[in-house]
């Protein structure tokens, strides 16, 4: 009896421009999430090159210190992209020229899937799907202003009955757009309903440079089947990552091998969350620190026993010295229910 094929690896390489990644496993950019702190928790956990939460073409022209604030990175934060949001060429087209003088940036994404109000009454974000006409000037703005890797991360159209990801993939591509990523939602969905992977395959279908697919990739056999189903390039994981930044090792593994690895242990958890929240106070100082890490203090504990009501005990407190033996004592109960402990 013939012997069945051994199963081919799906984690790979993945070249954007003139930059090699080893794996082809992303971090999506996330608005009050993808910062600094999150970016280098997720990086030796097989995050192969991460974003910044989008930062505003115009806000970074003019100074403004919000905007500063979203590119701050370190040496260690590579490879690093980072994802601009704007209407304007000649604006995008100086905010690009800053990024690359001013930063060890490896990757410049354009923003044209946001589907937040604020954005969109800006004539920015997914706005731009609606009117392709406005977008081959702000690519060719973006390709001239810089060498560096040029990416778009799109949705599959305004609405529905408007679905125009592949011409708006064609323009990028024509334009000299490295890689373009796909989250196969409409701007009127929000993150409503489910992505239509399908999409993906079909962008990919039509172009020649790399399609990155984004959308409901909450555990290592999603990034399996987007990979398998539509023959993309590589995977963004946005929020499946809340809570679980080991999804990238998990996922590598399972890529890989296609067996499906051990949730982590509550010692794994509690290491990986306690360095979250040290990365978070240095970075913010102690009572920003604190506060920006609760939420993701509640996706760490989500669905473990006892969650709730140490989550309740837990956003009161607001001093390392007491919020932190607090963490360990209910890990701690939680790891002596798992073994039937007293």
């Amino acid at each position: 009896m013939d012997q069945p094929k051994p199963r081919e690896s799906l984690l790979r390489p993945l070249r954007i421009g003139t930059l090699l990644l080893p794996r082809n496993l992303l971090l999506a950019p996330l608005a009050g999430i993808s910062d600094l702190v999150f970016r280098s928790v997720t990086r030796p956990l097989g995050c192969a090159l991460a974003f910044t939460e989008m930062v505003s073409a115009r806000g970074l022209v003019q100074g403004g210190g919000g905007s500063r604030r979203y590119i701050a990175t370190d040496g260690e934060d590579r490879p690093l992209g980072i994802q601009l949001f704007g209407s304007e060429p000649g604006i995008l087209m100086e905010a690009a020229r800053i990024i690359a003088g001013e930063t060890e940036a490896d990757v410049i994404d354009f923003n044209m899937g946001c589907p937040v109000r604020k954005v969109l009454k800006t004539g920015a974000g997914a706005a731009l799907l609606r009117d392709p006409l406005k977008v081959s000037p702000i690519l060719e703005a973006l390709r001239k202003a810089v060498s560096l890797p040029l990416t778009v991360k799109i949705r599959s159209g305004w609405t529905h009955g408007t679905r125009n990801f592949r011409e708006i993939g064609r323009i990028a591509a024509s334009c000299g757009v490295d890689a373009v990523t796909l989250h196969p939602r409409t701007a009127d969905q929000g993150f409503s309903g489910i992505s239509q992977w399908q999409d993906i395959g079909e962008l990919k279908a039509d172009l020649s440079i790399p399609v990155i697919g984004s959308g409901d990739i909450g555990n290592p056999g999603d990034a399996g089947r987007m990979l398998g189903d539509t023959g993309c390039d590589a995977v963004m994981i946005g929020r499946g990552a809340l809570g679980d930044p080991w999804i990238f090792s998990n996922t590598a593994a399972y890529l890989d091998t296609g067996v499906p690895p051990p949730a982590p242990a509550p010692g794994e958890k509690l290491a990986v969350l306690l360095n979250h929240l040290g990365k978070s106070l240095d970075f913010y100082g102690e009572r920003a620190g604190i506060r920006n890490f609760r939420k993701h203090l509640a996706w760490y504990t989500k669905g473990m026993p006892g969650g709730a009501a140490f989550r309740r005990r837990a956003v009161l407190l607001e001093d390392r010295n007491i919020l932190i033996p607090e963490i360990k004592g209910f890990f701690d109960d939680v790891e002596k229910g798992l073994s039937g402990g007293a």
